[in-house]
This record gives C-alpha cells, sequence and structure tokens, in this order.
C-alpha cells in the first residue's frame, strides 16, 4: 500500500520532476534498472547521479570511490549514494511542484558552479553538508533504515 501510494503521489504531486524522470528513463532504457521501495533506478554511465520524482539515476562508476578505496568497498558506496538519492525522492514527495526550483536547481549549483566546488575543496567542506543534501540524507536514512553519504568527502 505504501509503494502505491508513493508511486501515485510521485505521479501527481510530483508530475513535474516525474515527467523529467520518465524521459531520462527512456533515453536510457537500455541500462539497467530495478525497483528500490518504490522507485525505479536506473544504473547509468553518467559521472553523478540524480533523482526526479519516481526515478533515480545512479552512476555506475562513483568518480570518488578510489578515494575511499582501502576504507570505504565500492558496493558499500553505490548503496550509500542510492540512499541519498531516494532521500530526494521523499523530497520530491514533500514539496511537489516546487521540487525543482527549492531542491534542484540549488542542488545543481552547489554541485557544478566552480566556486563552490573550489570551496568545498579548498576548505574541507563536504558536498552533503548543503541544506539540501544533507535533508535527502536524512530522509533516505529515515525511511529506508540504512546509510547514507553521511558527511563524506568526495571532492
Amino acid at each position: 500500500m505504501k509503494k502505491l501510494l508513493y508511486i501515485l503521489l510521485q505521479c501527481t504531486w510530483g508530475f513535474l520532476q516525474t515527467l523529467l524522470g520518465f524521459i531520462i528513463f527512456l533515453l536510457h532504457i537500455n541500462c539497467s534498472h530495478f525497483i528500490f521501495h518504490g522507485a525505479v533506478v536506473t544504473k547509468w554511465h553518467g559521472k553523478s547521479s540524480v533523482s526526479l520524482g519516481l526515478f533515480v539515476f545512479i552512476t555506475n562508476e562513483p568518480y570518488f570511490a578510489e578515494k575511499f578505496e582501502g576504507e570505504i568497498s565500492k558496493e558499500v558506496l553505490s548503496e550509500r549514494l542510492l540512499v541519498h538519492e531516494y532521500g530526494h525522492t521523499i523530497q520530491s514527495l514533500i514539496l511537489g511542484p516546487l521540487y525543482l526550483l527549492v531542491m534542484g536547481i540549488p542542488s545543481t549549483l552547489w554541485g557544478f558552479l566552480p566556486n563552490p566546488a573550489k570551496k568545498r575543496k579548498e576548505e574541507k567542506i563536504s558536498y552533503f553538508s548543503f541544506f539540501t543534501e544533507k535533508w535527502a540524507n536524512n530522509l533516505g536514512e529515515k525511511v529506508t533504515g540504512k546509510e547514507s553519504m553521511g558527511n563524506l568527502l568526495i571532492d
């Protein structure tokens, strides 16, 4: 019942981001897919991961995995990243049509603009300390009961 409600809300209240996610899903239809707590997860060849409503796109090769070699396995990092991205789908449920404006744009700017990237690297600030990412970690952990990315330094 919870999964059905999750899907229904993502397809109505979170329609815009789910539509965008569906389009990207169709563009990556040949990648591997699975269901995680009701979300459709695609393992893709992109460098980063993203969540759009009902759809989650997880990188096949986290670019930061080698940084944690010997400490955290690539499989564990991938699972923690999935929990984090799933947290973004919960944000979509909460914010609905405001999700892309309130979470998507700030998160994208934090992740891809040169100045924040430089600041994170120089001052050793975790990417996951930004409000959009920290909240996604907390929601993902609360809903799944699994560990998320925490404050790992990935830059």
